[in-house]
C-alpha cells in the first residue's frame, strides 16, 4: 500500500512551482476519460434525438411529397384536359388561319399580278416616254452641235477686225431699225466735216442729230482675256485703256459739231459682259468719256435710249398733228350730236309703236272673244244685241269707221254678224 502511494506520489512533471505527480496524472486522466464518456453519451443522445427528429421530418416530408405528388398528378390530369382542349382550339384556329392565309395569299397573288401588270405597263410607257425624250435629246444635241459650230463661226468673225466691226455695226443697226421709224435715222451719213458716223439719229423740231459709233476696239480686250500672267494682263489693260481713250477722243473730235449734232455722242459696245467689265474695272475710262461728252452704251442701254427717242418722236408728231386731231374731234362731236338727235326720234317712234301694239292687243283680244262666240254658234239676235251694245260703247269716230257684214248660213236658219273695225 505504501509502495502504491509512493508510486502515486512520484513526480512526473513540473509546471512552474507546481509538481505534477503520477497520482495527479492518473486522476486527471480518469477525469478526462469520464468527461469523454459523458460527452460521448450526450453526443449519442443528441444523435438519437436528431435521428428521431429527422425521421419525423422525413415522415412529414414524405407525407407532404405524397400530397404534392397527388396534387401534381391531379394538376397533370387537368393540364392534359386543358392541353387537349387547347389542341382542339389550336387545330381549329390553325385550320382557320390556314384558310385565311390561303385566301390572303390568293388575294395578294392577284394584287401582285395586277401590280406587276400595271408596273409592266407603266414601265413600257416610261420607256416609250424615255425614248421620246432621248429623241428630243438627240435633236437638242444636234442643235447644240449646230450652235457650237455657230459659236466657232462667231469666234472666227470676232477674231477678224473687219468682220468684228461689221458684227457690232449690224447689231447696232438692228436695234435702231427695230425701234425707230424709217426716215428717223441714217446709217453712214456724212457730216459737214467729212466724218461718217455709223448711225445718225434725226431729232424732231429741227434739233441736232445724235451720232452713234459702233467701232469699239476689241483687240486689246481680247489680249486681256488671253493674258496668262499678271504682268501680261497689266500690259494688256494699259493697252486697252489707251485704245479706249484714243477712240473716245476721236468720237468727240469728229462727231460733236456745234449746231449739227447733239453735244453728246454714243459709243456702242456690242457685248453686255464687256460693258460691265469696263464699268467695274476701268472706271477712269468711263469718267473720261463723260467729260468728253461720249456715253458708253451696251445693247440694252442703246435699246432703252432708242425707246426714249421713239417716245419723243411720237410726241413731236402728236404736236404737229394737233390741229388735225382737233378738227377730227369737232367733226366727231357733230356726228355724236346727230346720233343723239336720231336716237331721240327713234325713241318717239318706239313710243308710238308701243301705243300701236297696245291697240292691236286690244283688238286681238276682242277678235278672240268674237271667235269664241262664233264657235258657240250663238243666234243672230243675240249677236245683234251684242253688236249694238258694242257699237254704243265705242266712240263716234270708231262708229263711223266700223262696217258690218251679214252672212247667211247654208241652212238659212242661223245668221251670224261679224263686226270689223280698227279696234
Amino acid at each position: 500500500m505504501n509502495d502504491l502511494s509512493t508510486i502515486l506520489s512520484e513526480p512526473v512533471a513540473r509546471l512552474g512551482a507546481t509538481t505534477i505527480t503520477l497520482g495527479h496524472a492518473l486522476a486527471f486522466g480518469a477525469l478526462l476519460v469520464l468527461g469523454l464518456f459523458v460527452a460521448l453519451v450526450v453526443a449519442l443522445w443528441r444523435s438519437a434525438k436528431a435521428r428521431a427528429v429527422a425521421a419525423a421530418e422525413a415522415a412529414d416530408h414524405a407525407r407532404d411529397a405524397e400530397a404534392r405528388m397527388a396534387g401534381i398528378l391531379q394538376s397533370q390530369a387537368e393540364m392534359q384536359g386543358r392541353m387537349g382542349a387547347i389542341a382542339e382550339v389550336f387545330g381549329a384556329r390553325q385550320a382557320e388561319l390556314t384558310q385565311s392565309i390561303g385566301q390572303r395569299l390568293d388575294a395578294m397573288t392577284g394584287r401582285l399580278g395586277q401590280t406587276m401588270t400595271e408596273q409592266t405597263k407603266s414601265t413600257h410607257e416610261s420607256l416609250a416616254k424615255l425614248q421620246e425624250r432621248l429623241a428630243i435629246i438627240d435633236v437638242a444635241q444636234g442643235n447644240i452641235q449646230s450652235l457650237a459650230g455657230q459659236v466657232v463661226q462667231l469666234q472666227a468673225i470676232l477674231s477678224n477686225k473687219q468682220t468684228r466691226g461689221a458684227f457690232g455695226q449690224s447689231r447696232m443697226e438692228a436695234i435702231v431699225a427695230d425701234g425707230l421709224p424709217h426716215g428717223a435715222y441714217e446709217f453712214q451719213a456724212t457730216l459737214s466735216n467729212g466724218s461718217r458716223p455709223d448711225c445718225l439719229v434725226k431729232m424732231p423740231n429741227g434739233a441736232p442729230s445724235l451720232a452713234i459709233d459702233a467701232k469699239f476696239p476689241l483687240e486689246a480686250w481680247n489680249a486681256i482675256r488671253a493674258a496668262d500672267g499678271a504682268d501680261l494682263q497689266k500690259v494688256a489693260s494699259q493697252a486697252f485703256r489707251r485704245d479706249i481713250e484714243i477712240h473716245v477722243r476721236d468720237i468727240s473730235e469728229k462727231y460733236l459739231i456745234q449746231g449739227e449734232t447733239q453735244d453728246t455722242a454714243f459709243m456702242f459696245v456690242p457685248s453686255e459682259s464687256v460693258f460691265a467689265e469696263i464699268h467695274e474695272n476701268f472706271e477712269a475710262i468711263v469718267h473720261k468719256a463723260h467729260r468728253a461728252r461720249v456715253v458708253i452704251v451696251s445693247p440694252s442701254l442703246l435699246m432703252l435710249s432708242i425707246q426714249v427717242i421713239q417716245a419723243i418722236l411720237k410726241d413731236a408728231r402728236m404736236r404737229e398733228q394737233a390741229h388735225l386731231i382737233q378738227g377730227e374731234v369737232i367733226r366727231l362731236m357733230e356726228d355724236v350730236a346727230r346720233v343723239d338727235e336720231r336716237v331721240r326720234k327713234l325713241q318717239v317712234h318706239f313710243g308710238q309703236s308701243a301705243k300701236d301694239i297696245d291697240d292691236i292687243l286690244v283688238s286681238t283680244s276682242k277678235v278672240t272673244k268674237r271667235g269664241q262666240k262664233i264657235e258657240a254658234l250663238e243666234f243672230g239676235a243675240q249677236a245683234d244685241g251684242e253688236a249694238a251694245a258694242d257699237a254704243a260703247s265705242r266712240p263716234p269716230a270708231a262708229k263711223a269707221d266700223t262696217g258690218a257684214r251679214v252672212a247667211d248660213s247654208k241652212t238659212g236658219q242661223l245668221r251670224l254678224r261679224v263686226v270689223e273695225g280698227d279696234d
